[in-house]
Order: C-alpha cells, then structure tokens, then sequence
C-alpha cells in the first residue's frame, strides 16, 4: 500500500473540462488525516486468499477482481480485518480517492494527461481486464486509478457542496460512488472528477476496489 499524506485539492472538474457533468461542481477539499491505499486494485489471487472463491468474469491471478457489489466489498473488508493484525481496512472515501487519482494534477487524467498512458479503457482494452500494474502509474505510485475496472468508495452519492469542506463523507443516501471507469468505457467515463452512482448490491465485469487503511 501507498501512504497519501493529509492534504487540500479542488475536487470536482472546471466548468471548461471536456466531458464534464453537471454534478462535478469544484470545490476545496481539505483531508486532515493520512491514509494507506492499495497500490493496485484488488486482484483475483487477492480475493481467493480472503474469501475463498472468485466471482469475475476475466480470470487471472493478477487480474482485478471484478462482478463485486459494494456489499461485496464490505465483507471483504471485514474479513480482512479479523485476519490481518491491526485491522484498519475500509474502502477510501470519494474525496480520498479522487485526491490520491490527481496526485497533485488539476486536469482530466493524471500523469501527463495521456488517458491512454495511465489506464485501459473502451479504445485500449481488447474489451477485457488486463493485469494490475501495466500502465504508468501516477506521481504517487498508484496503478490503474483510470480504467481497467471501477472502484467504489465508500459514500453514498450526493450532490455536492457549494463550498469548502474537510474530510467529507456522505452516507446518507442508498446509492453507492464508483470511480475511475472501466475496460469497457469511454474516456470521459475515466477522467479523475466522473463519478457514477450505483445500487450497493449490482455486480458486473467492469466493477472491482481498491483497498484503504486507517493504521
């Protein structure tokens, strides 16, 4: 896992970003608390060793784990804290995720903006997963935070705040965040603010996480 230290960012897309949703209004974020986060998403020999089997689609060791629901995840998580000393495990929050995906960049895609450079996605892909860690990373040595699958937070979907806010998290609706697109998305669907809302319980080939931990 990666450290992401504490930090502010704007959140959210300017209104002249190519592909832009109405629901990605910026504004500042300030996260007061450093956290670990997973420098791949969870793979397939990651999630058998926890759980026991493997419900994807693509299969691979080293490919993401995907057709994972959000409740899915949860018990995941709680496994993972009854094995591992310690514990700490929990799925990132919205603002944590799209400020570890920025690593520091304020445009669509991180790194030098090259979406093809950072992630697998509709024009890349062959239509499959690829295995974690192909891609170039992000300044923070973060792999796949574009494309491949997406990744739920832990929030609900919301709207967002008019002004500045610290270490924000919603669970106040039945919806669940994912992030970062998928092999099956257009690029737009990839850019670090697009963010998407999901039934906790839906599964399909294109939805995996990323583990966080508070230690």
């Amino acid at each position: 896992m990666v450290w992401i230290a504490p930090g502010a960012f704007m959140m959210g897309s300017p209104s002249t970003e190519e592909g832009r949703e109405d629901d990605e209004t910026q504004h500042l974020v300030t996260l007061t608390k450093g956290f670990w986060l997973g420098k791949h998403q969870v793979t397939q020999a990651q999630w058998r060793a926890v759980m026991g089997g493997d419900p994807s689609h693509f299969l691979g060791d080293t490919v993401p784990v995907e057709s994972v629901s959000w409740d899915d995840c949860q018990r995941f998580v709680a496994r993972m804290n009854q094995i591992i000393p310690g514990g700490g495990f929990r799925l990132p929050t919205e603002a944590e995720w799209e400020y570890a995906c920025r690593a520091g960049t304020a445009g669509a895609y991180a790194g030098a903006g090259d979406l093809d450079e950072m992630g697998w996605y509709g024009d890349n892909s062959g239509r499959e997963t690829h295995p974690v860690g192909q891609k170039q990373p992000n300044a923070w040595g973060l792999y796949d935070m574009h494309g491949n699958v997406w990744e739920w937070c832990e929030d609900s979907y919301s709207k967002y705040p008019s002004g500045p806010v610290i270490d924000p998290l919603n669970k106040s609706g039945s919806n669940r965040l994912g992030r970062g697109g998928g092999w099956n998305d257009y690029a737009r669907s990839c850019r670090s603010a697009f963010r998407y809302s999901f039934s906790p319980d839906l599964r399909f080939s294109g939805m995996g996480f990323r583990l966080a931990r508070t230690w």
